[in-house]
């Protein structure tokens, strides 16, 4: 099933004149809500199973075995000192016939009974996952319809009316009956509110179906959580925002009556940022951060934005990422600033010697998600541009700071009258340099700074040499001409002593960039077959490194490779040649650039 595509403003002053930034098209009607009433009372530390197993871009299900496994799991981190007050039970716990009430019969044949036993006995809160009201897309069954949901059905027979029949009010007494089996965390996803039935279609606008079914969700979930206060419920798919892209500008898009139902809104699955780098891994961090960007400049504090950003899974639905460059993924999960923090995945990957590191690192940030004080600086993620996150106590400063650009850029962190500042964290190879309150970052480089009591050893956390930051990085004049097709190629004479590094973008004739989509494991096409990127010399193609090369469910819209020193005769032109599998006409645009590490 293909998934639903779907800032208070630190800085809406200077967001509101920015090119990507956009009012509402429509009228929306704002509520008042007392913002310190509502959301998470602190921040807390959710385990979720979900990349550990994945039925909807990959083929492995969810069964008992995996979910234990991953608890004991769980525990062993707990015991290294990692927090961790949540385990949420994603989708596809529940039988197909048993309208939310039933498990899976043949991956949970005697029921979730021990599962929610081992989390009460070790101090672990369950969580469960439900649709909002989806039951059939994209040619895959989530759930059957049971009789009880009937009169719910809509005139689009995969989702149910939320304000006519009894689908709401029966799933408004599962939840508590799950409540009162000790369940306290409550996900929904894939909500659609345009579902009618026949009777309220003929009688009633989109627009008021719409409302309708908005109102009725909320004021079930209301209710729900009157009666039952001690309850965590976040919402994902459905509820706001633009997820498929980096580059739409920033509109008005969640409705703010939300905030009064959810604790937090997630703002966007692993996806890969329009922005190309030759670390896809940090092309999904910037993604991260450009959604997190979005979901504040629509006025959630950043305190109520999920970033779902942790995935360390070996399934399709994170690329299988595992543990590659984990390190400035967990930062940047933490210095977001949401407080529900999520880790999804597979926890046996995360080895004790991480996992100290692990709960260093969460420690510190714990300390200062608490003090409610973080902010976002710098440019918007999606533009390329360096930005940061500053974290604040009575006692010091944590700047994260990432430079999304293929050239070395300097930023200045907003920190004054300050003593003392210190590198904790940084990307291996260059090392960035501190003058005052300006940092200088190489090519796609993250880094920590901490000043005045984190300008401190014991806040250091090292350098992740696993990533390599080119030295220097300078942009070749390279004159590209259309081939056949949609292709593009060059002659590249007077080469340089050093790496060759081409990044390979695509855009549609609207000038945005173009995603290409291969499908998703076990039967997809990776990128680099539909992206094509060619180096030859002597008519021989040269081997290049690239990490693209990958079957992504979410699509792509760039390519990235480098040819090493090492390959390439100086002596000689090189030939690049570029090309996407596309059918219609895109314009295509290539930069190359000379590095060394």
């Amino acid at each position: 099933m293909q998934r639903r595509k779907f800032i208070k403003n630190s800085i809406a002053a200077s967001l509101a004149l920015h090119p990507l930034t956009k009012s509402f098209g429509r009228n929306v009607s704002l509520v008042s809500f007392n913002d310190k009433l509502n959301g998470p009372p602190k921040p807390v530390f959710i385990y979720n199973d979900w990349s550990s197993y994945d039925e909807l871009s990959d083929n492995i299900p969810l069964t008992e075995e995996l979910a234990m496994k991953e608890l004991k799991e769980v525990l062993r981190l707990k015991n290294s000192g990692v927090q961790i007050d949540y385990y949420l039970m994603d989708a596809f716990w529940f039988d197909r016939d048993g309208g939310y009430r039933t498990w899976h019969k043949q991956h949970w044949p005697n029921g979730a009974g021990n599962w929610l036993r081992s989390c009460k006995e070790n101090n672990i809160l369950p969580g469960m996952w439900f649709s909002t009201n989806l039951i059939f897309g994209g040619g895959n069954i989530i759930l059957n319809m049971i009789p009880e949901w009937k009169s719910s059905e809509a005139t689009d027979p995969g989702i149910l009316c939320l304000f006519e029949g009894a689908y709401l009010p029966h799933l408004a007494n599962t939840l508590q009956l799950w409540y009162n089996e000790g369940v306290r965390l409550f996900k929904f996803d894939f909500a659609y509110f345009e579902a009618a039935t026949p009777e309220a279609k003929a009688k009633y606008s989109l627009d008021e179906i719409k409302e309708k079914n908005k109102v009725a969700f909320m004021q079930m979930l209301q209710k729900f959580r009157a009666k039952n206060n001690d309850v965590l419920i976040v919402g994902y798919n459905g509820f706001g925002g633009v997820l498929d892209n980096t580059y739409t500008p920033f509109a008005k898009t969640v409705d703010p009556r939300w905030l009064d139902t959810f604790d937090t809104l997630y703002s966007g699955d692993p996806r890969f940022s329009d922005v190309p780098m030759m670390n896809i891994w940090r092309s999904e961090d910037v993604y991260h951060d450009h959604q997190n960007r979005e979901f504040e400049f629509n006025g959630l504090p950043l305190r109520r934005i999920d970033s779902c950003a942790f995935m360390n899974g070996v399934t399709g639905t994170c690329y299988s990422r595992a543990m590659h460059c984990w390190k400035g993924m967990l930062i940047l999960n933490l210095a977001r600033g949401g407080w529900v923090n999520v880790y999804h995945g597979n926890m046996e990957l995360i080895n004790d010697e991480d996992a100290k590191w692990f709960a260093k690192v969460q420690q510190m940030f714990h300390h200062l998600q608490g003090k409610d004080s973080i902010s976002s600086f710098g440019g918007i993620p999606g533009m390329a541009l360096p930005y940061g996150f500053k974290a604040v106590d009575e006692n010091g400063v944590v700047c994260t700071v990432v430079n999304p650009s293929q050239q070395m850029a300097s930023l200045q962190m907003p920190v004054n009258n300050f003593h003392q500042s210190k590198l904790l964290y940084a990307d291996g190879g260059f090392t960035p340099t501190i003058k005052n309150d300006t940092i200088i970052l190489g090519a796609e480089q993250m880094a920590v700074v901490g000043f005045d009591a984190y300008a401190n050893d014991k806040y250091d956390l090292g350098r992740d040499e696993t990533i390599q930051i080119p030295q220097s990085i300078t942009k070749l004049e390279a004159q590209f001409t259309r081939g056949k097709n949609n292709s593009i190629e060059c002659e590249l004479n007077n080469l340089p002593i050093a790496d060759i590094r081409i990044i390979f973008q695509q855009f549609g004739k609207d000038g945005n960039p173009y995603r290409t989509w291969g499908g998703a494991p076990p039967n997809g096409k990776k990128m680099d077959e539909l992206i094509r990127i060619i180096v030859k010399q002597d008519d021989k193609e040269i081997d290049t490194r690239k990490e693209y090369d990958k079957m992504i469910w979410s699509g792509l819209s760039w390519g990235a490779v480098e040819a090493k020193q090492r390959s390439i005769d100086q002596s000689k032109p090189l030939f690049i040649q570029c090309s996407t599998e596309e059918k219609d006409p895109l314009t295509l645009k290539t930069n190359v650039y000379s590095v060394q590490y």
